[in-house]
């Protein structure tokens, strides 16, 4: 297949590129030399949208693209940055696709568990309904921007991300220094909730989404088993060997990111219930295997 793909060069987008490199891709970014650096010279790079009429070559398309979330505290600027970097990209191609011909069969784009907000203990799933807050609007729209190229000839296919766990990178690059310590542990409580998914699960994922035609609409890219913070902390700690009991308050997380250190004091027990229903099967459903994996793999 013809694939164009955004957000290529993130953490998620650069496992996902080396996955398909038996299709031929197309890769969007901004700084072209920094992706073929990273990514190879091999396949085809655009540098804009603003030039294309329609998208009636390409098979399919995978949307990353998007400010990360926790990059930076959330002033005014930032927020609009977040928002921005993930609905203009993504208005922009459903308008391309809308203007298409011929149009690409599959587009399947991010969205991430922020959608759901705040839900205390609730287990919620794909049907579920949501706690209005920033990270549910953020989510909301994209989503919303995205399923607007669904048709007859394009299917769309919503991932909403839980925190992606992997080596070198993602939510653990944050988390492992304070662990590897001895000076990591719950925040707060610790029972709010943590889903998670294991990055090569996630890839898998994608993979299967886009294979697999009759699929559309919305999957939680999240592990069967979510745990709490305090379970997740446990958890790490005895993947690295290390104590896991030095608790952060909230307070603390309150004056160092302001708003956005309620992405860490509040969460969500999020099932992918739709997508155990399509047939996905998670390598890593066990918050002890993947950690352990991730902490004592070579790569």
């Amino acid at each position: 297949m013809k694939i164009l793909i955004t957000g290529a060069t993130g953490f998620v987008g650069r496992r996902l590129v080396k996955s398909l490199s038996e299709h031929q891709l197309i890769i969007l970014t901004r700084n072209i030399n920094n992706a073929k650096n990273n990514l190879g010279s091999h396949h085809q790079y655009w540098q804009t949208l603003t030039d294309k009429s329609d998208l009636n070559d390409i098979d399919a398309v995978i949307n990353l693209a998007g400010e990360p979330i926790v990059n930076k505290r959330w002033s005014n600027k930032q927020k609009k940055l977040i928002c921005d970097s993930r609905w203009d990209i993504t208005a922009a191609l459903t308008q391309l696709i809308s203007k298409s011909t011929t149009p690409p069969h599959t587009f399947i784009s991010a969205s991430a568990v922020g959608y759901y907000g705040r839900q205390d203990q609730n287990p919620v799933d794909e049907t579920s309904g949501f706690h209005a807050e920033f990270s549910h609007d953020i989510c909301q729209k994209w989503e919303d921007l995205a399923l607007q190229a669904q048709s007859q000839q394009t299917r769309v296919c919503i991932t909403r991300i839980g925190i992606v766990l992997g080596k070198n990178g993602g939510a653990l690059a944050k988390m492992l220094p304070p662990f590897k310590l001895g000076l990591g542990g719950p925040i707060g409580s610790g029972e709010q909730g943590m889903s998670w998914i294991h990055v090569d699960d996630l890839i898998s994922l994608m993979a299967y989404l886009l294979c697999n035609t009759d699929l559309q609409g919305i999957f939680n890219a999240t592990a069967p088993q979510p745990v709490s913070n305090a379970k997740f902390a446990k958890a790490l700690g005895n993947a690295l060997n290390r104590p896991a009991k030095i608790t952060t308050p909230p307070l603390a997380l309150r004056l160092a990111m302001g708003e956005m250190s309620e992405l860490l004091t509040t969460g969500q027990f999020v099932l992918p219930k739709r997508t155990l229903a399509a047939g996905f099967e998670f390598k890593y459903s066990d918050i002890n295997s993947a950690l352990d994996h991730i902490t004592h793999s070579a790569n």
